[in-house]
């Protein structure tokens, strides 16, 4: 058994749940933090990380019941739209959960990180350096969570609090593996990803259950890119 509880948000499906998976098989407790308050491994909470009451109570359960050593700020939502057209109510929603919802998150964890030390790894996107169309918010909500990791690397380095930004490329998930099973689509990855295809959420679990238990103390502030070489490519 690992030393202390793991709380992984947006937990319930897709990245989040193979994270808390892969966390759980390597016999740490996990909590999963959800809107539906769902998960296959650990202990599930409903919670709406967009509402700052609901984060600050979470925490404090899970604190009632044993020692927080990570967080994964995992939840996200994609919302397409070209710049033209965007509207403020759009680009808010996902500022708002992409990367208001983290600083909150890590503000609350941060009592409980702060004596003995931990680890917090952020899943941000290999967006945060390209220039996408139709993506101004979610581009603009990852390079915000890439800035604020290296901020809160600083910072905490006293505190031995360890804070990475793990950034995925294009990764099959139930959501959209249809999507990716496209003809068209599989042949476009196929030339423009270097190793050929997208990458499993296994990829991206295995990396961050890695960097949690591994206990780097040197290895703080940066992103690591999971996307098979596509942000490089030219």
């Amino acid at each position: 058994m690992a030393d202390g509880q793991i709380i992984v948000t947006g937990g319930s499906k897709g990245i989040g749940a193979a994270i808390a998976s892969e966390l759980d098989a390597r016999r740490f407790p996990v909590v999963c933090l959800s809107r539906t308050g769902t998960s296959d491994v650990g202990q599930a909470i409903a919670c709406d990380m967009t509402d700052e009451a609901a984060v600050r109570t979470a925490f404090a359960r899970i604190a009632e019941q044993g020692t927080i050593v990570g967080l994964v700020n995992n939840a996200g939502v994609h919302i397409p739209g070209a710049i033209a057209t965007l509207s403020v109510e759009e680009f808010n929603k996902t500022i708002a959960l992409n990367t208001t919802a983290v600083m909150v998150a890590v503000r609350e964890a941060y009592p409980h990180l702060k004596d003995n030390g931990g680890t917090i790894v952020n899943i941000g996107s290999f967006f945060d350096k390209l220039g996408v169309p139709d993506n101004l918010a979610y581009c603009a909500s990852k390079a915000a969570v890439a800035a604020m990791t290296r901020c809160m690397a600083v910072e905490w380095a006293r505190d031995r609090i360890r804070v990475t930004n793990v950034a995925p490329g294009y990764i099959e998930t139930d959501l959209n593996r249809d999507y990716l099973a496209r003809p068209k689509v599989r042949d476009w990855m196929k030339q423009r990803i270097p190793v050929g295809a997208p990458g499993s959420v296994a990829d991206v679990a295995r990396l961050v259950a890695a960097i949690i238990c591994e206990k780097i103390d040197f290895l703080t502030g940066e992103t690591i890119y999971v996307d098979g070489a596509q942000g490089m490519n030219h």
